[in-house]
């Protein structure tokens, strides 16, 4: 049996594992990653990309690539429920801040926009970025045994066309291996929540549906039919390639119902919520799955982490899965890269756990509730689970009629739709986390409240554990965001007019130190024009104060004003981040 010694093995190569994998590559990490499977993902599955997870794609130089797979955003945001693809429109709503009352929020947030990519798009794409950085990934490569001491990790894998075994000692491992996760399974990381919650099965088909959906693109489009009353009616159509390609998802009881996975049940069962008995199908893939709300209580365990699915699942609302796998991987990263070059102590690694499962826990809590929110939809419009044909239709005809039930159930819709803001329109989920652990260094004060919703709408802001904010500025001609200034691997010390003397302090610890700090200076006039005046609503320093922004683009820390040893201050602040104090 071969042996061989690693610092890092991540086990799993979805989009939280090829992320993690491209990521350290990136900042020269010897790093193996494995997975089971022969190659990328080969169905769409997860498909809602956010802004975060596009600003990650952006800082790994893959951003333009990925919006090339994506759907174009035009047809992102036509959110439609009606009793077929071809039946009868039943109602609308704007979905991922495409309409006119939350655009400008999602616009304001982020250079990013929202996309549609199938995981078999996504996935070679993070790929490439990967392997350009010359990761050592290992297709085909099975975990079969796993243990960990105080020292590392020995995992024990096998090449599932050769039968051939290899031991990996590794300094640490990322179990990034999905929901059924071999990682948390031998390691035996502990897990609250619940399994089964619901069963599911995504057809993936081809058939030309054109002259039905161009007119109402969108991601999603919902069937409502008679006797079918779960969580997504009787069947959603999700876009794969506008208008020709799409996956199938059916929700349903096994205790009522058993599902023929058949291809011709299947076809005939698409045929019914397409609505044309003429459109020609062809299927592509059956799978199954199942609603889960679960969330690892611990997600580091000695030298072992999880990410992704392995550490969250939940159901696809709010389509938060591959979005804060890819999080997961980019908070992971940099703080393994720093502890393996020996820049920081292992008590880094700690606030990996402190930072992303609440994150984890709000995330798997929100999905759980949507469905709730978004199940009451079909019994607004009279559908019940078991009714004939006729009774569903009489259901329908009473929702359209000029009756006291029919204009109670209309109103109680537009309650529905506005209830689901929450599902579709949940920027503050999507963005808004404020980290806390000793990685973000505040002064004692309490981080600033929220002027509204935290859950519809994200909330910029410098306090130390949040994002830093997005804005537009000018540099040699060119327009670039904040978010631009940041990332890379470094961490970057921002400040203003006035405020040279923390740059100079950054070009010193970084040199000082062993580690990247890159000094931008951001403000009227200076390298990075604040031309609108945008930086300067959004900073909440004074013009001769500084942030520190670590490699995630978190703020670590921030000073309102100078003071009078810049670099005493940043090098105090360092060591706490690093733990190395």
């Amino acid at each position: 049996m071969q042996t061989i010694d690693t610092d890092v093995l991540v086990v799993g190569a979805g989009p939280a594992g090829l992320t993690a994998a491209a990521l350290l590559a990136r900042d020269g990490i010897d790093a193996i990653t494995v997975t089971k499977f022969s190659g990328t993902a080969h169905t769409p599955r997860a498909h809602i990309t956010n802004q975060r997870a596009m600003e990650v794609f952006r800082d790994l130089g893959i951003e333009d690539r990925v919006r090339q797979v994506a759907l174009p955003d035009y047809c992102m945001g036509e959110n439609v429920w009606a009793t077929s693809i071809a039946g009868r429109e039943l109602a609308r709503m704007k979905a991922w801040g495409t309409g006119s009352e939350r655009k400008g929020d999602y616009e304001a947030a982020s250079p990013c926009t929202m996309g549609n990519v199938g995981q078999h798009e996504l996935e070679p794409a993070i790929l490439e970025a990967a392997l350009g950085f010359d990761a050592d990934i290992r297709f085909d490569t099975e975990l079969v045994e796993l243990t960990q001491d105080e020292h590392g990790a020995r995992a024990v894998v096998r090449h599932r066309h050769t039968g051939e075994t290899t031991t990996i000692n590794s300094r640490f491992v990322i179990g990034a291996d999905g929901g059924r996760s071999t990682v948390a399974e031998q390691l035996a990381f502990p897990f609250e929540g619940e399994s089964g919650l619901g069963y599911a099965v995504n057809v993936w088909i081809e058939a030309d549906l054109t002259k039905y959906r161009e007119q109402r693109p969108g991601a999603l489009f919902f069937t409502i039919q008679p006797g079918r009353d779960f969580w997504l009616g009787a069947g959603t159509f999700v876009t794969v390639k506008p208008w020709t390609e799409f996956v199938l998802i059916v929700v349903y009881d096994p205790a009522v119902e058993q599902i023929d996975l058949g291809e011709d049940a299947m076809r005939l069962r698409a045929r019914k919520v397409i609505g044309d008995p003429d459109v020609d199908i062809r299927i592509k893939d059956i799978s199954q799955w199942q609603l889960n709300h679960q969330v690892a209580t611990r997600y580091r365990q000695g030298q072992a982490f999880l990410i992704g699915d392995a550490a969250h699942r939940h159901p696809p609302a709010n389509g938060l899965g591959s979005n804060t796998s890819v999080q997961d991987a980019y908070n992971l990263a940099w703080k393994l890269s720093l502890v393996v070059r020996g820049k920081a102590s292992d008590a880094l690694l700690d606030t990996y756990h402190d930072e992303r499962q609440p994150v984890g826990r709000q995330v798997i809590d929100r999905a759980l509730d949507s469905v709730g929110i978004f199940g009451q939809i079909p019994s607004i419009f009279g559908v019940q689970a078991g009714q004939s044909d006729d009774d569903g239709q009489a259901g329908l005809e009473e929702f359209f009629s000029d009756s006291d039930e029919g204009r109670h159930r209309r109103a109680h819709l537009q309650e529905a739709l506005a209830e689901n803001q929450y599902h579709f329109n949940a920027h503050g989920v999507e963005l808004g986390q404020r980290y806390t652990s000793h990685a973000a260094v505040t002064d004692g004060a309490p981080a600033p409240g929220h002027t509204r919703d935290p859950q519809l709408y994200y909330q910029a802001t410098t306090y130390p554990g949040a994002y830093l904010p997005h804005a537009w500025l000018v540099h040699r001609g060119q327009t670039v965001s904040t978010l631009d200034l940041a990332g890379q691997g470094m961490f970057t010390v921002v400040a203003g007019t006035g405020g040279q003397a923390w740059l100079d302090a950054a070009e010193k610890l970084g040199i000082e130190l062993g580690i990247d700090i890159a000094a931008r200076a951001i403000g009227a006039g200076l390298d990075y024009d604040d031309v609108y005046g945008d930086w300067g609503r959004l900073r909440e320093i004074d013009d001769r104060g500084a942030l520190l922004v670590r490699p995630d683009r978190y703020i670590a820390w921030r000073s309102a004003d100078r003071v009078e040893d810049p670099a005493a201050e940043l090098r105090r602040v360092l060591h706490q981040v690093l733990a190395t104090t």
